[in-house]
């Protein structure tokens, strides 16, 4: 999703900002720019596609003393990706970036075009520039006319504008979409809309509340309320480790992130497990008082970790549990019982759709809790609780270890409610945690597991579509190994009930539809291979992911002898991330940025 970046000081300007917007790369843009106010000129960039092709725009310019510069990466909501519609736009004088929507752009554009403003981009943020010129005709100040406009803005914004009636100052307002603010001993100020850009520069920063507007100069950060009552700055220490952002030594960053989730379960668990029951020393028992449904709500991978967890929950906790997409549920009017867990899962903690029915939930009064992988997140401030998942951070537009430590938490999360609702015996739950410390070792990525993939990957880059069986909690693994497919390499793949290919999928069945299967051993085998022989029998192309070897089978990878079907699980998702992998690179695609789709959707 769109990025931001700012900076405020006597350093290279444009350097800062540049490597700034390639920390924020992995979010997904298709245009990049920067504006730079120096001794009361701009100078200002703008490039479609990569950051190398407005690098390349800017190799002759260079910043010389004190600036103000913004830069932002865009991700196309309003506006084809175009030079015009990327940011940084300009006013007469002034330049904002914007992350977000602005709802009521329509209408305040036909108010400034009537007072003869004249539009160069189709996009909702060039509306904020103009309304803050517009105000600044009538106002004292600049920041009255920003806080004027602010106030005249509907819908999702983290904004930072510049302008020459005020060349030392950066004006910024924050609401429903992310935005932080960094200082350092030397006294320069650096935003941006996520942690990384800052690793390195600044030792403090501020998260912004919904909310928040104001202002930084070189000497001072004023913060104001949505009532325009100023505030202070509360400032956490940033952590400055910046290894795991790098590859390693891999060809993409998603490859490296399959590889790493053995190590980031294992920090998953770390502290979490004793002989007999599930620590949560984050989560007070009192969350659980008078529940009597969890409601679990995400989008795309960690909807698929929800519905997992669904599984989990009604057989091992014994408690309803009940399924959200996120940009469904938040238009359907829901009723919302306060005997309801409601519970939001979340890469980033930022997810637009996710982020706004937690706060439906949180205005009907429900317990609330996240399950995210991103501290100070938007969401882990607002729910009631939160466990983190540890995965670090992901890089990869296409969700790997974020889903693998999300379904880790919930098993664990199955485990701690069935220990306070007496639904499980001591003796099941000391199994279970046993199992849960052997994850790390079944996710291991192996050279022959590996190679094995890689090389059957080149018969399956043709054909008229993919569909990915299976049943029970493996229907929604089938439902990730289609996503991670169709994400990275743009072939039609469906993940389907194994059950329901005869109520109408399997009239697609021929040599040129693949079906994976996937078969574990320990639940509901013989069911689910009856219907892969149904697919064998109309002559479709089987790929089979099991322990046990399938004589109908075209192709087989075999998994190691496990001893519970949720280890099985979690090595079946390691074939089918690294065949997705293989594929994808096979046909030559940007794995770790694939088109039109971006990490963080802060947008609905």
């Amino acid at each position: 999703m769109c990025g931001i970046v700012g900076y405020l000081g006597e350093k290279n300007t444009k350097k800062i900002l540049l490597d700034g917007l390639k920390e924020l790369e992995y979010r997904g843009y298709d245009s990049a720019g920067i504006a730079v106010l120096e001794n009361g000129n701009f100078s200002y960039y703008k490039a479609v596609g990569k950051l190398v092709n407005l690098e390349d725009k800017t190799k002759d310019y260079e910043t010389k003393g004190f600036a103000a510069g913004i830069g932002h990466t865009r991700w196309a909501t309003h506006g084809k990706p175009t030079e015009l519609n990327a940011h940084p736009h300009l006013g007469e004088s002034s330049y904002v970036v914007h992350n977000g929507i602005i709802e009521n752009y329509a209408n305040l554009k036909k108010e400034l075009i009537a007072d003869g403003v004249t539009f160069l981009s189709q996009t909702d943020t060039e509306v904020i520039v103009h309304q803050f010129e517009k105000n600044l005709k009538s106002c004292a100040t600049a920041f009255e006319a920003f806080g004027k406009t602010i106030s005249e803005l509907d819908g999702a914004y983290a904004v930072l504008l510049v302008t020459k009636s005020e060349a030392d100052t950066i004006f910024f307002a924050k609401h429903g979409s992310p935005m932080l603010v960094g200082t350092n001993k030397e006294g320069e100020k650096y935003f941006a809309s996520s942690d990384t850009p800052l690793i390195g520069h600044c030792q403090d920063v501020n998260y912004f509340e919904d909310g928040d507007f104001g202002y930084v100069t070189a000497n001072d950060i004023a913060i104001f309320n949505n009532d325009g009552v100023k505030k202070e700055a509360v400032f956490s220490a940033l952590s400055q480790n910046k290894l795991s952002a790098q590859k390693d030594g891999y060809r993409f960053f998603m490859e490296k992130e399959i590889y790493e989730q053995s190590d980031v379960i294992s920090d998953t668990l770390m502290g979490r497990l004793s002989d007999e029951k599930i620590i949560f020393d984050e989560l007070d028992k009192s969350l659980f008082d008078g529940i009597n449904e969890i409601k679990l709500c995400a989008c795309g991978t960690s909807y698929h970790a929800a519905m997992s967890a669904s599984y989990l929950f009604e057989r091992y906790s014994k408690i309803r549990t009940s399924l959200e997409i996120a940009s469904e549920f938040r238009y359907r009017s829901p009723i919302m019982s306060k005997d309801t867990l409601f519970v939001v899962i979340s890469q980033s903690g930022e997810t637009a759709d996710t982020l706004e029915t937690l706060k439906m939930a949180k205005k009907a009064g429900l317990k609330t809790l996240v399950i995210c992988n991103v501290d100070n997140s938007s969401m882990v401030r607002l729910a009631d609780a939160c466990i983190l998942t540890r995965a670090g951070i992901e890089k990869g537009v296409a969700s790997t270890k974020a889903f693998a430590t999300q379904v880790t938490v919930f098993w664990m999360l199955s485990l701690f409610v069935a220990k306070l609702r007496n639904s499980l015996d001591t003796n099941e739950i000391a199994r279970q945690i046993s199992l849960l410390r052997e994850i790390p070792t079944h996710v291991k990525v192996t050279d022959e597991m590996h190679e094995r993939i890689k090389r059957l990957s080149k018969r399956y880059l043709h054909g008229h579509g993919f569909f990915f069986i299976g049943r029970d909690v493996f229907f929604p693994l089938a439902l990730e190994g289609a996503l991670k497919l169709k994400e990275i390499s743009y072939l039609h793949a469906e993940g389907y009930p194994s059950g329901e290919m005869k109520h109408g999928p399997i009239a697609l069945a021929d040599p040129e539809l693949f079906t994976i299967a996937l078969l574990p051993e320990h639940l509901h085998y013989e069911k689910s291979k009856s219907n892969v022989e149904e697919l064998s029998a109309r002559d479709s192309t089987i790929c089979v992911i099991s322990a046990i070897e399938f004589d109908k089978a075209d192709d087989f990878v075999q998994i190691s002898t496990c001893q519970d079907y949720m280890l099985e699980f979690f090595e079946m998702m390691i074939v089918v991330q690294l065949l997705s992998l293989e594929i994808s690179i096979r046909l030559g695609n940007d794995v770790d940025m694939p088109r039109n789709l971006a990490k963080s959707v802060t947008v609905e």
